[in-house]
């Protein structure tokens, strides 16, 4: 008797859906700060109901492990969307057809440059790579360009985190499709004895603050930090003369991989990421990232 009545409970649970489904979830690969991104993806969960897992990266290999991942996992993913903090590797998964087109609704005010033509990526939320100096360089020498930098006068002042990984690696891609190859390669020659390589943006940003170097690439979001614990730092906007290069924008980049597991819950995750109240957050918090939708005011 009791036997059956076991059997019978449980038939009624699986009736009315208890155990027959289990929570729906999106599975996010992130390449974005993940102070920045957790409490953003906790509302997304509380508004929705879908769980979200993160999978992120290190500041040390930043979006490069989580691409890799991507594509050794072709045939059988496990992610749903990759939030990248830039946009190169983005592009190269693009070129690889690894990620599915998605016209989001929440696309729509961006401007044409900030999304995909076919949908499979879209631009939010942007950073400059500025220059972070420490104020004990008087305001007359400090440096306005990045190729002041190639002066010897630098020779072990400056610090940048290692070029082959996240907003870096952006930064040298766009140079040498701005400059040209020949150009590009010798402005890194004349470079390189000044640098002093180390793990990410964060970790440049935190050393200048402290005195250890003068001058260092970084990140806005990095930079601005150390600004607003009254560190002892400026941020210049480099090469903003009349004939200057121009301070270098990257922005986040979404994008839905191609046979992920949660294709509706990746939607409606892209939808909320691209939402004017997600850009506007990003852009008041510590990241103070740049907003690329028209309809966020600030």
């Amino acid at each position: 008797m009791a036997a059956r009545l076991l059997t019978l409970a449980a038939l009624a649970l699986l009736l009315a859906g208890g155990g027959s489904r289990s929570a729906p979830r999106v599975v996010v690969y992130g390449s974005h700060d993940q102070e920045f991104t957790e409490a953003i993806l906790r509302d997304f969960t509380a508004r929705t109901g879908i769980r979200v897992d993160i999978r992120a990266d290190t500041e040390a290999d930043k979006s490069v492990a989580l691409y890799q991942a991507i594509v050794r996992e072709v045939g059988s993913p496990r992610g749903d969307v990759f939030w990248n903090g830039e946009i190169i590797n983005t592009l190269r998964l693009k070129a690889q057809g690894l990620l599915r087109p998605y016209a989001s609704p929440a696309a729509q005010p961006y401007p044409a440059w900030a999304k995909a033509a076919d949908h499979t990526w879209h631009a939010f939320a942007a950073r400059a790579r500025v220059l972070l100096v420490h104020t004990r360089v008087p305001p007359d020498q400090r440096p306005r360009s990045i190729f002041d930098l190639t002066d010897p006068k630098w020779h072990g002042r400056v610090a940048m985190a290692k070029p082959q990984f996240g907003t870096t690696a952006t930064h040298a891609a766009c140079l040498f499709q701005a400059l040209g190859a020949e150009k590009a390669e010798r402005y890194y020659a004349a470079l390189r004895p000044n640098v002093t390589l180390l793990p990410g943006n964060k970790d440049v940003a935190v050393q200048v603050a402290a005195g250890q170097f003068d001058v260092g690439f970084t990140d806005t979001d990095d930079a601005i930090i150390e600004v607003r614990r009254g560190m002892p730092v400026a941020i210049i906007y480099p090469d903003q003369g009349p004939d200057g290069l121009g301070t270098l924008f990257i922005p986040n980049t979404v994008a839905i991989i191609r046979g992920g597991p949660n294709p509706a819950a990746a939607e409606q995750l892209v939808d909320y990421l691209l939402s004017p109240e997600v850009e506007a957050r990003l852009a008041r918090g510590r990241s103070a990232q740049i907003p690329l939708n028209p309809q966020v005011a600030i």
